[in-house]
């Protein structure tokens, strides 16, 4: 079994790119060392949002916050399972 999370957090005016530079530097590091993670992509959108996508094969680790500073508004968080793959 896979499980997936989704963290999703848009960025205080003007400061997406150091969100998203954040999330290279300091969440994907917290995480490299969890047992079990599997995958973990970043995208970012318009309106300064930055989406990370992690896989697991244990239970999964959740994404640090980032500095309030950097945060138009708290994080998102979503889990999922998945069931089908092509």
């Amino acid at each position: 079994m896979t499980l997936a999370q989704m963290w999703e957090a848009r960025a205080a005016e003007g400061r997406g790119g150091e969100l998203h530079r954040w999330v290279h530097d300091a969440a994907l590091p917290a995480l490299r060392g969890s047992a079990g993670l599997a995958r973990a992509e970043v995208f970012t959108a318009a309106g300064d949002r930055v989406l990370l996508i992690t896989w697991w094969t244990a239970q999964p680790v959740p994404v640090p916050d980032p500095p309030a500073e950097l945060l138009a508004r708290p994080a998102h968080r979503w889990s999922f399972t998945s069931n089908h793959v092509e």
